[in-house]
């Protein structure tokens, strides 16, 4: 079988790695993407309940792409968001913290993104493009010191500069190149479902911290006359099992318990998902002709809705060093990836991590400390800003 030759080969096609090759393609370089699953049963026609949150500084790699302008669905802007702290089926404290996107200028926070619109707009955009594409398909990689051999299994050979490993968290190709990895469980799942409330949400999204685990309620657009947003909360192994067994009515009462009244009565609309929580890190970034990005590097807690943004900004970093490289898997290019993207990464692990440990707990004297840290923030605008900035991916 007669060997071709393209510039990068990235093994994954989930939003980082497709938007990553459409980007470097639209940029000049010849791409071959490979990806275990099928691409059309990954786009399902129906609302599902799933959908990202994507940060103001992580839209660079989407609109590189192609990938904003291709979305079916219209993205819903988050212009404010209210940090609370509370129990089920209680009012929430009045000592909160309240951030408005007009405090640090125009742009909002970031946008609701339907799942299936993304996948929708990849796949659009894969067919339009020059990639080399191969899905479902098995890819073999054998690294030298000069380039990469892919083989797709009875689909072809190729040459490489680089290999993207974009394959997430249980990355084959890190694990193939020896590289180690820090991983630990949280004792809590993530449920995640959309619902239709009665009020709009103001493109406000809201942050409710429980005994459980961190409530969010994310606003999404209007569909079919309804207001909409996703739902994303942490509880226990235990109590996500018993919310996965109830009936839909019962379900919904528990996440209503959870929201409170300000939108008024609310149903839900498609599935939930159930996901058990973990974190990790990859203690290098990078390996002879390899280079990891996104979850394949790392996975934080949900709690601030950052993990795919961090992937993102993988990135476009990584496309900016390979924009004006001779050789893309130059080993010194690979080691100024791991330096631009490792604090931000770093950094946001130990923070969403902190946030998780310090907000699911129910002791009265943490309680107490928290919700006087939360009202002593919201009247410090200097600090305000500066978080805002970083939740926006912006430099602070």
């Amino acid at each position: 079988m007669t060997q071709q030759t393209v510039d990068i080969a990235i093994i994954g096609a989930g939003p980082v790695g497709a938007a990553l090759a459409l980007t470097l393609a639209g940029a000049g370089r010849s791409v071959l993407l490979v990806d275990r699953a099928a691409l059309p049963p990954m786009e399902h026609p129906d609302f599902d309940g799933r959908a990202y949150a994507i940060a103001a500084g992580s839209r660079e790699l989407l609109d590189g792409a192609g990938l904003w302008d291709a979305l079916p669905f219209e993205p819903c802007p988050i212009e404010q968001i209210r940090v609370s702290d509370g129990k089920p089926g209680r009012p929430a404290s009045p000592l909160h913290l309240h951030f408005d996107h007009r405090d640090v200028g125009d742009a909002p926070f970031g946008w609701i993104v339907e799942a299936r619109a993304l996948r929708m707009a990849i796949n659009r955009r894969l067919a339009e493009s020059g990639i080399v594409l191969h899905a479902p398909a098995e890819a073999t990689v054998v690294r030298h010191a000069d380039h990469a051999e892919i083989a797709v299994a009875g689909q072809g050979r190729y040459r490489a500069a680089l290999v993207v490993a974009a394959d997430g968290r249980a990355s084959t190709l890190r694990a193939q190149a020896g590289i180690p990895v820090t991983k630990f469980a949280y004792r809590q799942s993530a449920v995640v479902c959309a619902i239709a409330h009665e009020r709009s949400h103001r493109n406000v999204a809201l942050e409710h911290f429980l005994p459980g685990g961190p409530f969010a309620q994310l606003p999404m657009s209007d569909a079919d006359g309804a207001h909409i947003s996703a739902i994303v909360f942490t509880e226990s192994h235990e109590v996500a099992q018993r919310l996965g067994a109830m009936d839909d009515g019962a379900f919904t009462a528990e996440v209503a318990r959870r929201l409170g009244d300000h939108l008024g009565g609310v149903r839900l609309v498609g599935r939930r998902w159930t996901y058990p929580l973990s974190a990790l890190h990859a203690h290098r970034y990078y390996a002879s002709r390899l280079a990891l990005v996104g979850d394949s590097a790392h996975g934080i807690h949900p709690i601030a809705g950052q993990g795919l943004n961090l992937g993102l900004r993988d990135g476009i970093a990584l496309a900016r060093l390979i924009s004006a490289a001779d050789d893309p898997g130059d080993p010194a290019l690979l080691a100024r990836y791991q330096r631009a993207r490792r604090p931000d990464n770093l950094m946001m692990l130990a923070a969403t991590d902190a946030l998780d440990r310090l907000f699911s707990t129910d002791l009265p004297p943490v309680r107490l400390a928290r919700d006087l840290g939360l009202a002593a923030v919201n009247r410090m605008p200097r600090l305000k800003r500066a978080f805002m900035r970083t939740a926006m991916g912006l430099s602070a």
